[in-house]
């Protein structure tokens, strides 16, 4: 996809603990002015233990914004005030998705498409992360299905639009599309 876009969309993908969020990070601190859209909840004392452990991971100095569902709205809100947006993590985003919007598939994709649109329009570097859950076992209960594949369709979205996408295994990046950020 060609553009006139300034901004850089990087969407950066893997397992659980393969090195995804730590890249994030470790691109959005080349910019001076970072903003960081957390969109996880805490929902009991394992949830805010991980989301306290993201915060003491993170520079003192980037601006949190927890935003479990308007990621589109922050985006924009916020995209003139800093050089990088760093969003961690489009896989909790799709649970509330599901969450808010049940079985309301065109409301999904509605917020899916505004999502897409914000990236496109956005005025600084925009850094997402999300797993890749495709390759896992299929669930054996149906809501389980439809987040799986609701995370799939939303991945392949953003990754439609980013300038550059990287599946993660062990912590080394594979690139998918454009390059890797990082790379000496």
């Amino acid at each position: 996809m060609t553009t006139n876009r300034e901004n850089t969309v990087t969407l950066v993908l893997g397992g659980v603990r393969s090195g995804k969020s730590r890249y994030a990070q470790e691109l959005a601190e080349r910019a001076k002015r970072v903003v960081f859209i957390a969109t996880a909840t805490a929902f009991d004392d394992e949830m805010q233990a991980k989301i306290q452990k993201h915060r003491d991971d993170r520079p003192s100095h980037w601006h949190t914004i927890e935003e479990p569902l308007e990621i589109a709205n922050a985006i924009a809100a916020h995209d003139t005030s800093c050089d990088c947006i760093v969003v961690d993590c489009l896989t909790i985003f799709a649970a509330t998705l599901l969450e808010h919007h049940a079985e309301d598939h065109e409301a999904i994709a509605a917020r899916s498409a505004q999502l897409c649109d914000a990236l496109l329009a956005a005025r600084c570097d925009v850094v997402l992360v999300s797993n890749e859950v495709g390759s896992g076992v299929v669930p054996s209960y149906a809501l389980g299905r439809r987040y799986r594949d609701l995370l799939g369709e939303l991945n392949q979205r953003v990754a439609a639009v980013a300038d550059n996408a990287l599946y993660f295994v062990a912590g080394l990046p594979l690139v998918l599309k454009g390059r890797n950020e990082m790379a000496p």
